[in-house]
This record gives C-alpha cells, structure tokens and sequence, in this order.
C-alpha cells in the first residue's frame, strides 16, 4: 500500500501544487461557513419579519429599534431601507437607489470568497491534466531510451503514476464545485429574501412620500 509520502514523491511537482490547492480549498470553504454564519445566511429572518410586521402597522420606533442591533444582512438591509424610506429629505425614487446602493455592498460581502472558490474549480483539474501528461511524456521517453528492452510492468507503473495527478485535481475539484453551488444557493437564497424584504417595506408604511 503506497502512503501519502510516497504520493506526492511519485507525483512531482504537479502533485505539490495540488495538494498545496486542497489546503488553500479546505481553508475557503471553513472560512466561508463563519462568514456566512456570522452574516446570518441561517438566522436573522425571524427578527427582520417581526420589524416589518411593525413598520407595516405604522410603528416605525419599534421597527427601528428591533433592528437597529442586528447584524445579519436583512436586518441591516431593512434597518437601511426604512431609514432611506422615512427620511422626508429623500423622494420614494433616491430612498430605492439609496437602499440599492447599500443592498449591492452587502451582497459583495455575501459572495466574498466565492471566486477563489470558482478559480480552483477550474485549475485543479488542469493542473492534473498537466501532470499526467508530464508524467506520459517521461514514460515514453524512458520506453524509447530503453527500446525492446523494457518491462511492461515498469511502464505501467510509470502511467499510473502520470495518472495520479488526474484522480487528485479531479478529487480537489469536485467537493470545492460541489461548495461553490451550495454557497451559490445561499447567497441566491439570501438575495431574493432582501428583495422581498425591501420591497415590502417600500410598499406599505412608514412617512408619506413626495
């Protein structure tokens, strides 16, 4: 049974570089569930209804109030957007740019992290394809310098390990495309509920708008 070690000897560099990838992947992916965690993807929308059931009755003190100490995205968003929407100094059409505005930065922070995610995506199955042709190309030319003399089980075992590379960027690849979706989802997920939020918020309650 070959051990880790013996691997990434086997593998060269190509192999480095991809192992160096799944830690970095590892990494992302951990840092991404606190972040999410810490932006309320999974938690705030109790609060944030319960704010807008205020507003939409015309007690904009109590909405203000829930939301003024919360940190997720909705929160922060409808807190934003009721502001933007009693402010008399604001016509009905400066309080939606006003509230778009702050929407697009926290949608920023929501998808922060997520092209690292795609990137990696992409070049670790290459980089794999990279060390597997390397990998042939040397096999071959150890077949060709060796001439009728080679044995079939040295080559094989100079494929398999040109191959090697392939399985590990296919193996990096899969569970950080299979992350990216999920965190797509989220933020998708996350995105249409502020949309929701902000427009109900807009269409009923709050000041009189010129």
């Amino acid at each position: 049974m070959t051990d880790l070690p013996d691997l990434l000897t086997r593998g060269g560099p190509v192999i480095w570089a991809i192992a160096a990838l799944s830690v970095l992947t590892l990494a992302l992916i951990l840092w991404k569930l606190y972040r999410l965690a810490a932006l309320g993807a999974w938690s705030g929308g109790r609060v944030t209804a319960a704010a807008i059931a205020h507003w939409q009755q015309g007690e904009v003190g109590a909405a203000l109030t829930l939301l003024a100490p919360r940190r997720s995205l909705r929160a922060r968003l409808a807190h934003a957007a009721m502001i933007a929407h009693g402010d008399g100094a604001l016509t009905a059409e400066a309080a939606r740019e006003d509230t778009t505005r702050i929407a697009r930065g926290l949608l920023s922070e929501l998808r922060g992290g997520l092209r690292p995610l795609d990137l990696i995506v992409t070049i670790a199955p290459l980089l794999g394809l990279l060390g597997t042709v390397l990998g042939m190309i040397a096999a071959f030319q150890a077949l060709q310098e060796a001439g009728g003399q080679t044995d079939p089980a040295t080559l094989a075992g100079g494929i398999w390990e040109a191959l090697l590379t392939t399985a590990a960027g296919m193996a990096v690849a899969i569970p950080a495309a299979a992350a990216l979706t999920w965190f797509d989802s989220i933020a998708d997920r996350v995105q249409a509920e502020m949309e929701d939020d902000a427009t109900r918020i807009f269409t009923r309650g709050g000041a009189p708008r010129p």
